[in-house]
């Protein structure tokens, strides 16, 4: 007996585990069955030459350069970022983050910061419907040599039909480009967190499967559709389009907390008693209020009251005095409620006995709804609105068309068609209410014409939300669009930035009148900062196939004796920067110039986000020499790091700042 509750204790233990590994890998996991090609692949240990693949035996999405997809999103970040000062709004005092830049090896760059800290992510990534290019994988090569090497742009760099659908790798290449850009997508989620991927008929059976494999198939919480046109083109002679959809996996479905769809605040009425509940006796307290017309009135024990398939039967005498149950009755139904629920509406003077002698309780706390899975043009208001209008339900006034994302531009930008396909930002700004966090942290890494950085500054106006967020877009040319050129713009990250700004000072002249939630002292933020992808300030030496073992010894030597290991014309503010990301610190972390220190330069960084961090606090010092008074000054506590040149100290100063706590070098 002792040895079969060993075996029971010891199942158990082994479920819990495979649950955890589940929800740590989920890609490794077919069928509810571990893939041991996949589990070799994520620890680097497979027998199979690197990049090539095998076969699987499991169920799932397969195609060929899956493996080497997946090391993609592996692979070690190879660049940095570098703020571009002026480029942003009120850049000292914003917690919003533009980047510029391939949205892979930014997505690489920011995993060490952001692993854990982004509530939700929304991408709208090309459709692949043969008009799409496909981002490049490897940072070492410019976009632009890139997307000639892939016919996507002629000798001249100007930009040709992409991945076409008589492409034999039509389905591989975007496939490619999705799905290590989703795993990195993933690390960043908190455990809580949720992603809304928009698609059409594309790519939609694909994009599910795939999904499945990165986030897992019980981390699936429901496709949108989402109702995109007035009216539909004419075009095919097959069926008239009139939807997209949104996929919307979570990290844990057992944390996620549903989707919004609205709040009741309306104080309402509930029945007790449901037909298809159990039959049980409950007991309701004396005290109890009775609606009924007669304010004294008793019903025998054994009384039966009934009204079609719903009944409850009396087991004691019902006595009412001045409309208060004077004695406890039992009483026997099908009930909704246990009598620990019960006794506690009671006590709340939310119970009450009806007119027809039933019981009901009230309402009055707000009620969620979770959100329907249709989001439709006209709402169930019966208004189709073509601006955002705040409402706690979701349900009214429509969510929003293709024609209004169009008109909405046009309205902020002066000119028609700049951006192609862009969403409206009525439909990016509900999607931000569904997860019902004024604090979210929200990520786009497919940011077009900047949509949601539009929606975040809207519904932060109308709730008094501190959201912000993160915007990724690569830089690419928009020749094509003759609109957008006779603008005067050159690629799609100007029409980004340039539409934040606009929607920013448009917001922020609607909200003037709400002294209620913004004031002087707490501001909305309508602000961004601009980083830009670059190539790491630090010196990397990587081996050269076919080199001998004796000029590698001299190429490490020439390395350990350059003291400083920074590129040529390294720059204090972007070294600064690629220190705080290696370090795991937010781009809108706090940086303060120490005024206390008169022989050096110090920065003193605090992360925006202390209980991610866990208070972690960093000094740095990128000065040629660090003075003995600064060394004598600087204090460490437990909690906190300084950091300077290796070549700025020397080894007694080194030992003596050793002493004062924690130090690194470069």
């Amino acid at each position: 007996m002792i040895g079969h509750n060993s075996f029971i204790e010891s199942t158990k233990e082994k479920d819990e585990r495979l649950e955890a590994l589940k929800q740590l890998y989920p890609e490794i996991f077919s069928d509810g069955k571990i893939n041991l090609d996949a589990f070799k692949d994520l620890t680097g240990t497979s027998d199979l030459p690197e990049g090539q693949d095998k076969t699987p035996g499991y169920y799932g999405l397969y195609w060929p350069g899956k493996r080497a997809a997946k090391q993609l999103a592996r692979k070690e970040a190879e660049g940095t970022l570098e703020p571009v000062a002026g480029d942003g709004v009120n850049e000292d005092t914003t917690h919003n983050i533009y980047i510029e830049g391939d949205n892979l090896e930014v997505l690489r760059i920011l995993k060490q910061s952001y692993k854990g800290r982004v509530k939700m992510i929304y991408i709208d990534p090309p459709y692949n419907t043969g008009n799409d290019f496909v981002y490049p994988d490897d940072f070492k090569m410019p976009v632009e040599e890139y997307l000639k090497m892939t016919g996507q742009a002629d000798e001249s760099g100007k930009m040709l039909v992409s991945n076409s659908k008589t492409n034999g790798a039509f389905h591989t290449n975007w496939l490619n480009m999705m799905y290590p850009r989703l795993q990195l997508a993933r690390e960043c989620l908190t455990e809580d967190g949720v992603i809304f991927i928009s698609i059409d008929d594309n790519e939609q059976a694909n994009l599910k499967l795939l999904c499945d494999d990165v986030f897992g198939e019980e981390n699936f919480i429901t496709c949108l559709v989402w109702e995109k046109k007035k009216k539909g083109a004419f075009l095919s002679k097959h069926y008239i389009n009139m939807k997209e959809y949104i996929l919307v996996y979570v990290k844990d479905s057992d944390i996620f907390n549903g989707l919004v769809g609205e709040i009741n605040t309306n104080t309402e009425t509930y029945p007790c008693i449901k037909t298809t509940n159990a039959r049980g006796i409950r007991i309701i307290k004396k005290g109890t209020i009775s609606k009924n017309r007669e304010k004294n009135y008793i019903i025998k024990a054994g009384t039966r009251i009934s009204s079609g398939n719903m009944e409850l039967i009396y087991l004691d005498d019902l006595v009412i005095e001045n409309s208060i149950l004077q004695k406890d009755v039992r009483v026997d139904s099908n009930w909704i409620y246990g009598q620990d629920a019960l006794d506690g509406f009671a006590e709340k003077n939310l119970l009450y006995i009806t007119q027809d002698n039933y019981i009901r309780r009230i309402v009055d706390e707000d009620r969620t709804k979770m959100l329907k899975d249709l989001l439709t043009r006209v709402g169930a208001d019966g208004e189709s609105l073509n601006y955002f209008k705040y409402d706690i339900n979701l349900n009214n006034g429509g969510w929003g068309t293709n024609e209004d994302a169009n008109d909405e531009l046009h309205t902020l930008l002066g000119a028609q068609y700049v951006f192609d396909f862009s969403k409206p930002s009525r439909l990016i700004t509900k999607l931000i209410q569904t997860i019902d966090d004024k604090n979210a942290l929200v990520m786009d890494f497919f940011a077009g014409s900047s949509t949601i950085a539009h929606a975040v500054m809207q519904l932060n106006s109308c709730d008094g939300g501190r959201r912000k967020y993160i915007n990724v877009q690569m830089p690419s040319e928009v020749e094509r669009n003759e609109y957008a050129t006779k603008a005067g713009y050159k690629n799609i990250c100007e029409i980004g930035k340039e539409r934040i700004r606009r929607a920013g000072i448009k917001i922020l002249e609607e909200v003037k009148e709400n002294k209620d939630l913004f004031s002087k002292d707490n501001p909305l933020d309508i602000g961004f900062k601009v980083f830009r992808l670059q190539k790491s300030n630090f010196e990397k030496y990587t081996p050269v196939e076919g080199q001998t073992e004796e000029s590698k010894n001299m190429l490490f030597q020439e390395l350990e004796n350059n003291l400083i290991p920074l590129v040529n014309g390294w720059k204090p503010e972007n070294v600064l920067t690629e220190i705080i990301l290696r370090q795991g610190f937010a781009l809108d972390c706090t940086k303060e110039k120490l005024d206390s220190f008169k022989k050096n330069t110090i920065w003193k960084i605090t992360d925006a986000n202390d209980a991610v961090s866990k208070k972690i606090k960093l000094y740095v010092c990128l000065d040629n020499v660090i003075n003995e008074e600064t060394i004598k000054a600087l204090t460490l506590g437990d909690d906190e790091k300084f950091i300077c040149l290796d070549s700025a100290i020397d080894d007694s100063s080194y030992a003596k700042l050793s002493d004062k706590g924690r130090i690194e070098t470069i």
